[in-house]
């Protein structure tokens, strides 16, 4: 084991909470909206811009992380944001106006993106390149328990207490994380290969990713891969409740067949990566996502198996998210150990880009069929596919 006195187990429970935080303050949040607008006297659409304002500050806090974390080391950056993001939970768990909950919606995201960006360049810190796949396995298959739980706590939370009682969870639920991370973890950046933060240096590292042909292969195909699951959460509400009548208690049964699906390949991903390399890992990955995406579009389109002929292919599909994710993000961080927080910060900050695009396209005229979803999905997979092969999977396979 690496610098630390946990347990394999803990450490891989702790760094999945920490990567969980941001999941779960997302999905917790969900079912007490309708809760929240009533309260602070506002519409459900304006609600709902707390979702964006959430994925906005997300999104571009990425950007800074990766470079502080390259300069001043992991394991600071880390709980600065973990304080920052409990500091904003006060925050909207006070909130007496929508402005006021929009304000510290986005600087909780911004303190949750340290975790979600820091924790890809510890596990780098800590492992070498097909150990870290498989420590970044089970980092994500204890991360996936988030958005599986988060719903239900969330709307059990609502029926029967305040809203404000979802915050004032995840203050406590974030100071635990802080305080483990401070007592039990050390730093994992060698002090030789910390990068001076200097504007100029900042630009170079990311475009250092940027220029590197097979680095952005890496990339793109993780985040046109991820943006399938983006495309998915746009369309599938009105898809399954509206186009096929699932009843709306039934909607997150079907939404936990995909994280199901996920979690054992992830956890097969776990333990066939170090004998078959990450690079067949992942090629495989690419080679579902396409598949399942033009069998999703043939079923829509010809209107085969009902609903079971949309459920099932898109359950293929994201379940094999994560297996390209793991596997795309041990692929760049090979080639940018020494800035693996920039690398990861770029990666992130694309990946939920893409993904917030893709899902505006879905919606961009009124739903007649799941068809759009459909073609969304399976562009995603195809374009994550060519991107791998075009631009980083010209060498052999690793074994």
């Amino acid at each position: 084991m690496p610098q630390t006195p946990l347990s394999p187990r803990f450490l891989f429970i702790l760094l999945g909470a920490l990567a969980g935080l941001t999941p779960l303050a997302v999905d917790m949040y969900l079912p007490a909206i309708p809760n929240i607008a009533h309260d602070l006297g506002t519409s459900i659409d304006g609600a709902q811009l707390t979702i964006s304002a959430f994925l906005g500050g997300f999104a571009i806090g990425q950007l800074f992380y990766g470079p502080l974390a390259d300069s001043f080391g992991r394991k600071p950056v880390i709980l600065a944001g973990l304080v920052m993001f409990s500091i904003a939970s006060v925050g909207c768990a006070l909130a007496d106006s929508l402005p006021e909950l929009l304000a510290f919606r986005m600087l909780q995201a911004a303190g949750g993106a340290a975790g979600s960006v820091v924790v890809n360049a510890l596990l780098r810190d800590m492992f070498e390149k097909d150990a870290f796949s498989r420590a970044m396995s089970f980092v994500i298959l204890v991360m996936t328990l988030a958005p599986l739980v988060a719903p239900i706590i969330g709307g059990y939370i609502s029926a029967h207490a305040s809203w404000r009682l979802i915050f004032w969870l995840l203050v406590a639920i974030s100071l635990l994380i802080c305080m483990v991370m401070q007592w039990k973890i050390q730093e994992t950046l060698k002090p030789e290969l910390r990068q001076p933060l200097r504007l100029g240096q900042i630009l170079r590292n990311y475009w250092g990713v940027l220029s590197h042909r097979r680095a952005m292969g890496y990339v793109l195909c993780g985040a046109l891969s991820s943006s399938g699951m983006f495309a998915f959460l746009s369309g599938s509400p009105y898809v399954y409740i509206e186009y096929f009548h699932v009843p709306t208690q039934h909607y997150g049964w079907l939404f936990g067949l995909n994280i199901l699906l996920m979690m054992l390949v992830t956890f097969a991903n776990s333990r066939l990566v170090k004998g078959l390399g990450s690079e067949r890992m992942l090629q495989y990955g690419l080679t579902v996502l396409p598949l399942a995406g033009l069998l999703l579009v043939y079923n829509a389109w010809s209107e085969s198996g009902g609903l079971w002929g949309i459920v099932i292919p898109i359950v293929l599909f994201v379940g094999h998210i994560s297996l390209v994710g793991a596997n795309a993000m041990t692929g760049l961080l090979g080639h940018f150990q020494q800035a693996a927080g920039t690398a990861s910060a770029l990666a992130g900050t694309l990946r939920f880009g893409i993904g917030a695009l893709v899902g505006i396209l879905v919606n961009l005229d009124p739903p007649q069929s799941p068809l759009p979803m459909a073609i969304a999905i399976a562009g995603c997979g195809l374009g994550a596919t060519l991107c791998y092969w075009l631009l980083a999977g010209r060498r052999p396979a690793v074994s």
